[in-house]
């Protein structure tokens, strides 16, 4: 008995979980709409502005989908294929492809859908390189198309990165992102810093970083950073193997105050002559380092850039 009435519940689960759950029409993975986007895709890569203009309908609209304006009236179809034209015009490289791992689809919605119309779902990367200014676009955007049941384009919202134009828009003329400073305290830390490995006394170079500093070297993977306990333990091993005679700047070091994100950076250069304890052979090796700073004055950030071939040579 207590089997069937588990049975009996069961059942009332599953037509309760079928009770909340109502089709409203169809998507297809293959449909005659997704085809007619795909030749309006390539119409627009290649330039044709009267074979863009034959896929829209007289009435046609596009919409930006992050658009801040309430109740956003919309494009024309004049001034969209204009928009389109100037993608062909301004790029080198343009293409439209569907992102790697996506497919469009088409919907054909049931209520509120008299005229039959169909919704086709694209996801896209957008590539190119702006003849002007040299910003590489290699991006993904989303679609969204509303044709009429004999694939007619009535309207298009479009998800994209703004940033990507805004870039471009930026980049005409000369523009200034901040200071250089040939010298500041910044760069009296950089340099105490140095100074303090040169000697060996790692804990006193080590105590102008913060306690999170990360540092990065170009003989690295890309994206690698150790913090200060392994970092301490890299230049121990380094000292251990090379005996340095002296450190050297090269020209001057310039502290680079940004505008844009407050970014602080003193960009130094130098010359390593080194013993190579193994062998004895002397070794001078250009140094670039470029260190991230905090507001209060102390390094976060540091890349060094050094060939370790030169430190290995025979």
């Amino acid at each position: 008995m207590k089997q069937a009435f588990f049975l009996f519940t069961l059942a009332l689960c599953s037509l309760a979980t079928m009770a909340q759950k109502k089709t409203n029409g169809t998507v297809y993975i293959e449909h005659p709409a997704i085809k007619a986007i795909a030749d309006f895709e390539a119409a627009s890569v290649s330039g044709d502005s009267s074979k863009i203009a034959s896929f829209l309908t007289d009435g046609f609209k596009s919409y930006g989908g992050t658009s801040a304006v309430y109740n956003d009236s919309g494009a024309s179809k004049k001034a969209f294929i204009n928009m389109a034209l100037r993608y062909f015009r301004e790029l080198d490289y343009y293409s439209i492809n569907t992102y790697p791992g996506a497919y469009p689809d088409a919907i054909e919605y049931v209520k509120d859908n008299k005229d039959q119309e169909v919704w086709v779902q694209t996801w896209s990367q957008v590539k190119g390189v702006h003849k002007e200014t040299g910003v590489k676009i290699d991006a993904a955007a989303h679609r969204l198309y509303r044709l009429t049941k004999d694939n007619k384009i009535k309207s298009i919202v479009n998800y994209s990165n703004a940033l990507l134009i805004d870039e471009i828009g930026n980049s005409y003329g000369n523009r200034t992102n901040g200071t250089i400073y040939n010298h500041h305290d910044f760069i009296n830390t950089v340099r105490k810093a140095m100074y303090a490995f040169e000697k060996g006394d790692l804990d006193k170079c080590l105590s102008f970083y913060s306690d999170n500093a990360q540092f990065s070297d170009i003989n690295w993977e890309y994206n690698k950073t150790v913090g200060k306990n392994e970092i301490k333990a890299i230049w121990q091993k380094f000292l251990n193997d090379f005996e340095i005679k002296s450190i050297e700047v090269i020209g001057y070091p310039d502290y680079l105050e940004y505008e844009m994100n407050e970014g602080r950076e003193v960009l130094s250069w130098w010359k390593y002559t080194l013993v190579r304890k193994s062998d004895k052979k002397t070794i001078v090796v250009p140094l670039h380092i470029s260190n991230g700073f905090t507001k209060d004055g102390k390094i976060e950030t540091e890349m060094l850039y050094m060939s370790d071939a030169l430190l290995n040579a025979k």
